[in-house]
């Protein structure tokens, strides 16, 4: 395969723009702050939640990215060249982690856990490979077979999204994404923060409006039933911030994000509105409708389930839709007997 020359685009209203000089210019070497460069051959720096900072000569320009992280920048009109994590349509349509973006138009390295195409990745010739981490250091969906060739291909980015609030990550992708030459007071932009203002009141007012509705998040596979430890999680986090009350999952291994049950048990904890895993690798509404013991838990009963976007694109245009299903779904949810 030749390699694929590619410069990194500013996607527009209008269309597309080349970067031309809209990054600042700065100067080089290690510093706490975020600095970039573009035109004129200024440096370009960026220092990411493992506190290392990456330094090149000029901005990069090829972009490589986890499936969601890529859809956020995207969100700011940064378009990566490459992506790896899920992108596979689910139930005809497009993958939730994928947002806004086209990703037939893109490189993929692998949709699944574990597959991570060094060559193609090789072949983009990246600048920059940018991911999530739950938790730091390790980048999310990069495996550790693997990561010493291609780390030797390219810096990397990651930005903490556990043990967190919510509020972080968002910060600091846009942060990213400005660094990368967005225009973070663009009219896409500004909207997309306007409408996540707005969603936080509304789900804090439902919040209160339902106080002590108890909530689940949740998944599950063949063999097991995991109830999430909201604390870990940096939405649920942020979601109890603004008045949302979780039941609350016991860490069952030293990762401590989930409560590991097995499907007899079920029904350890009641919940009167359970948040479901909507990730395509998560168990579909089929197959947990084929559960005797999941049909039986009041919520389910009731139809008191919303999907639970646990690995939602950390951009405001991403999350403001997420906060507003949440808010709906609390207010129209009814206190059930256990």
């Amino acid at each position: 395969m030749a390699p694929v020359m590619s410069r990194r685009r500013l996607l527009t209203a209008g269309g597309v723009l080349a970067l031309g000089p809209i990054l600042a210019a700065c100067g080089g070497g290690e510093s706490a702050d975020n600095e970039s460069g573009g035109a004129g051959g200024e440096r370009w720096s960026f220092k990411d939640d493992r506190g290392r900072t990456v330094t090149l000569d000029k901005a990069p320009e090829t972009l490589v990215a986890f499936v969601s992280t890529a859809a956020a920048l995207y969100d700011y009109g940064v378009e990566c060249d490459g992506v790896f994590g899920p992108t596979r349509p689910v139930d005809g349509k497009p993958n939730p982690q994928a947002g806004d973006m086209d990703v037939s138009k893109l490189t993929s390295l692998g949709t699944e856990w574990g597959q991570f195409n060094v060559e193609k990745y090789a072949a983009l010739q990246p600048d920059l490979l940018i991911s999530n981490m739950f938790p730091a250091p390790d980048l999310w969906y990069v495996p550790q077979e693997s990561r010493k060739k291609i780390e030797a291909l390219a810096p990397s980015v990651g930005i903490g999204v556990a043990r967190t609030s919510l509020l972080d990550p968002l910060k600091r992708t846009a942060e990213l994404a400005e660094a990368l030459g967005a225009d973070l007071d663009a009219k896409k932009a500004a909207d997309g923060r306007a409408r996540f203002d707005k969603a936080v009141e509304t789900l804090r007012k439902a919040a209160a409006a339902n106080k002590g509705l108890k909530v689940m998040a949740i998944t599950g596979d063949a063999e097991q039933f995991y109830v999430a430890v909201p604390d870990s999680y940096c939405d649920l986090n942020y979601f109890k911030d603004l008045g949302v009350e979780f039941v609350e999952g016991k860490k069952s291994d030293e990762w401590g994000f989930w409560e590991f049950l097995s499907w007899e048990n079920t029904d350890k904890y009641h919940a009167d509105l359970i948040m479901v895993d909507n990730r395509s690798s998560a168990m579909s509404a089929e197959q947990l409708a084929a559960k005797s013991t999941w049909r039986q838990l009041p919520a389910v009963k009731a139809g008191q389930t919303v999907p639970w976007a646990m690995e939602e694109r950390y951009s405001y245009a991403g999350y403001a839709p997420v906060l507003e299903r949440l808010a709906d779904a609390v207010r129209k949810a009814k206190k059930l007997s256990a």
